[in-house]
């Protein structure tokens, strides 16, 4: 386990996300385990479920991240959830973490699969790379999920960026933790300490989205925690960014924005992925996005 006092500073950031979760429960069995071999990457991949296909990206650290909201997003649809580079059954490679080559990554695994355009939802920093996939490869997106997403780092409140900043330099701590807790009992092959490392290398670096993000051809949902680790402000900046909040949307609803925003009650970064009330809000605009579509 890892010790309170690491809880409380750099583990307990937005990168580390659902860390404390994964202390109290166990790794969902896969089904249907693959690899696809892309973008120079040994890409790890299960598949749950049947219908239009939802790329389903975890957070960072634990592959695990939704725990049982995978089963119930994969009740209507076909879920491909990949492990990032470094993360769980993926191994890693000597390239850094980037959230834009990850997201390459995503872009060449939607192809290899021959989906066409897929839905793709990310957490933390899974949301990054699905941001990126959406903007540096739009052809292979079709609805676009946010969870606890940034487009600038200074979204995060300051103690979390400061967190960042020190991340790398705690890996050798870090690591062990993580290696004799149940993720790292669940994922033996990972090389934490390393994993913490690349982590930290990739979260101290400063990065805005935001001229990307402008650009989004995807129909997007942002979805929160209302205690999350991204400041109100910036929720709220990102938002207007995807042109939500410009003005009423008419007593018809006519004037809504395509794109939608939703905030969870009673959640923090850490517990949103596993939270009963996110595949309810998620397919609700997944639905809803496809009629609108048909």
């Amino acid at each position: 386990m890892l010790r309170r006092d690491f809880l409380k500073t750099a583990v307990a950031t937005a990168v580390l996300t659902a860390v404390l979760p994964v202390q109290a429960r166990k790794a969902p069995a896969m089904s249907n385990e693959h690899f696809a071999d892309v973008n120079g990457q040994h890409l790890f991949y299960s598949v749950h479920g049947a219908g239009k296909p939802l790329i389903l990206l975890h957070g960072g650290i634990d592959p695990d991240s939704f725990g049982s909201n995978l089963a119930a997003l994969a009740k209507g649809r076909q879920v491909i959830a990949p492990h990032l580079q470094a993360h769980g059954g993926t191994p890693d490679t000597d390239r850094p973490l980037r959230s834009e080559t990850m997201g390459d990554d995503i872009a060449a695994l939607i192809g290899h699969l021959d989906l066409g355009k897929a839905d793709v939802m990310g957490y933390s920093l899974g949301s990054s790379v699905a941001l990126q996939t959406a903007i540096r490869h739009p052809a292979a997106v079709d609805r676009l999920v946010l969870v606890s997403a940034a487009m600038r780092q200074d979204g995060f409140y300051p103690e979390g960026v400061a967190a960042f900043q020190q991340l790398e330099a705690n890996a050798a701590t870090l690591g062990p933790g993580v290696e004799a807790s149940p993720l790292g009992k669940a994922y033996p092959d990972v090389d934490w300490t390393n994993l913490f490392r690349k982590v930290g290398d990739l979260t101290k670096r400063p990065f805005d989205w935001s001229a990307g993000v402008a650009k989004l051809q995807a129909r997007t949902l942002l979805v929160y925690a209302d205690a999350d680790a991204i400041r109100p402000k910036h929720m709220i900046e990102f938002w207007k960014a995807l042109g939500g909040g410009r003005r009423d949307a008419g007593i018809d609803g006519s004037l809504r924005p395509a794109n939608q925003f939703a905030i969870v009650p009673d959640t923090t970064h850490y517990t949103i992925p596993v939270d009963p009330m996110l595949p309810g809000i998620v397919e609700r605009f997944l639905g809803a996005a496809s009629e609108a579509a048909g």
